[in-house]
């Protein structure tokens, strides 16, 4: 399983909007398979579930996005799952991570960059 976990800056609907496009325009055979949104007074959550087709690994990979907003401040996680052909060892994780990197784009055009990664 590949994940990303982080804290985003800017517009929560603008994000949603990003991910969805980044996933589903950024291959012929991805789609958003469910989705669910809560608000409440203080918060705000939205949980994305993606799948697309691995033709190189003959398989389908799921990808979980989820945003939650509370104080103004926005953290996601994303996970994608699935695409090893193997019965009990997970062999590769390409077609995971090809599907989590149109996640990071979007990410990283949300993200400010810590203090410690300012320095080098």
């Amino acid at each position: 399983m590949a994940k990303i976990q982080k804290e985003l800056y800017g517009d929560f609907d603008d994000i949603i909007a990003d991910i969805h496009d980044a996933v589903v325009g950024g291959s012929v055979t991805g789609e958003m398979i469910e989705s669910s949104q809560f608000k409440g007074a203080e918060a705000r959550c939205s949980v994305m579930i993606f799948e697309r087709y691995s033709a190189m690994y003959q398989s389908r990979v799921t990808l979980s996005v989820t945003l939650f907003q509370t104080e103004g401040r926005i953290f996601i996680s994303a996970a994608a799952t699935g695409g090893s052909s193997a019965r009990f060892v997970k062999i590769n994780t390409i077609p995971e991570d090809s599907l989590l990197e149109a996640v990071r784009v979007v990410i990283h055009s949300y993200s400010r960059p810590k203090p410690e990664d300012d320095e080098e």
